[in-house]
């Protein structure tokens, strides 16, 4: 892992595979362990230099208030056109995922040039708040479980995990996994203070972020080869957003994850690495 200084602040980055291999890059949502390392490795098995990064006010990125961010979610697209632009002068394969996934799409509609292939996994096609009244929201049932809940110590590792088991639980995702990949989020956080904990655990930076202006009514406009990767049992996001991004985006292809939530499985890295290789 390491730093990469871009639009005068700093990535964190960690990279798999050959540095002259064609990149990939994945954005974080937020932290770059949002990307399962067996689909990292699978990607660059199959001759890719795979790139994941933290956004900004998560893991090793810098860090400034969480709580009033001073930048927009274009300004994080930008950031992802000139990270890509860091690795070479070869444009890269972007994928995002979740609130990750919105970054993209905005990234890949302002910076076309940067990237020649697209990857949007488990998101939707509207800023976080109020959807489009074709599009499904959150599931009320399990967003009230969800929300219900205490906070934990955030001093506590511990404690963090457990947190993040009884989450995927509610959500149908892999708890053993996610309590994991919870411990990990808290060794790389850079404090323990809530607001912190909460823009790195769980991306409510994104709650006070500008997203205007929306970019739906763009996604036409996107001619970059796209795979739309989706869980068919996901609840934050359900199906029929992936659904109408895979609609909206020329030539689109959508890739139905049965068995899948808001994660992606490990065991779906092999299937998730073999549709992006053939998108290029």
């Amino acid at each position: 892992m390491t730093t990469i200084e871009v639009n005068g602040i700093r990535l964190g980055v960690e990279s798999f595979g050959d540095a002259g291999a064609p990149p990939v890059l994945l954005v974080g949502s937020p932290t770059m362990l949002s990307w399962p390392d067996a689909l990292c490795e699978r990607l660059a098995a199959g001759g890719r230099r795979v790139v994941r990064y933290d956004l900004r006010d998560s893991g090793a990125s810098t860090t400034a208030d969480p709580q009033a961010p001073a930048y927009t979610l274009r300004d994080l697209a930008a950031d992802a056109a000139a990270l890509a632009g860091a690795l070479g002068p070869a444009p890269a394969h972007l994928a995002g995922i979740g609130v990750g996934g919105m970054v993209a799409q905005v990234a890949a509609l302002d910076h076309p040039d940067a990237f020649r292939a697209l990857t949007l996994a488990g998101t939707r096609p509207v800023a976080p708040g109020p959807v489009d009244d074709d599009l499904p929201d959150h599931d009320g049932e399990t967003m009230g479980r969800l929300f219900a809940r205490a906070l934990p110590d955030w001093a506590d590792r511990a404690a963090v995990a457990q947190a993040a088991a009884d989450g995927a639980l509610i959500l149908g995702d892999d708890p053993a996994a996610a309590s994991d990949l919870a411990a990990r989020i808290w060794d790389r956080t850079p404090s323990t203070a809530p607001e912190v904990q909460l823009a790195n655990q769980l991306g409510l930076v994104f709650s006070r972020l500008d997203c205007a202006p929306r970019w739906r009514e763009r996604l036409p406009g996107i001619k970059l080869p796209t795979l739309v990767v989706h869980g068919r049992r996901n609840r934050f996001f359900p199906l029929g957003n992936g659904e109408a991004i895979a609609r909206e985006i020329p030539g689109a292809r959508l890739l139905v994850l049965d068995e899948a939530a808001t994660a992606i499985p490990t065991a779906a890295a092999g299937e998730v690495a073999a549709a992006m290789l053939a998108l290029g």
